[in-house]
């Protein structure tokens, strides 16, 4: 099935989506972004992978007030996979209480399930080196 310009849109707004979400503190909405069973890779930061929404919200709520205070995604490029899967790839934008900021990567793979798209697995990249993937 081809990717439709109506999956293109949801999709790109459900990747919005999570940086509202974690912005405005609505982590036990994580489910309306992920699948209940999600990976969540942030071992670039020298952190476990979280699995499942609850893990990823608990994680949110444990980092308190280091928290960015401004997610921003952006560059979001969607390909589709032939079992139907969708790769997105975006750059993330942190924006931290003091001022300073932050890029990653995001390397996401979403799914159409009974809900809708949902983002599956999720990999962060810190972005720290110039001109380098």
């Amino acid at each position: 099935m081809a990717l439709t310009c109506e999956d293109r849109f949801l999709i790109t707004e459900l990747i919005a989506l999570h940086g509202h979400l974690c912005d405005s503190g609505e982590l036990d909405r994580f489910d309306e972004v992920f699948t209940v069973d999600v990976i969540y890779d942030v071992t670039d930061f020298g952190q476990e992978i979280l699995r499942g929404v609850a893990a990823c919200a608990d994680a949110g709520r444990a980092l308190g007030d280091r928290n960015p205070v401004g997610h921003h995604v952006t560059n979001i490029v969607l390909s589709e996979q032939p079992d139907g899967r969708v790769h997105a790839r975006s750059k993330g934008i942190g924006i931290n209480a003091d001022g300073t900021s932050g890029s990653v990567t995001y390397e996401d793979t979403v799914v159409r399930v009974d809900q809708g798209w949902r983002i599956s697995h999720r990999k962060i990249l810190a972005r720290r080196t110039p001109l380098s993937r």
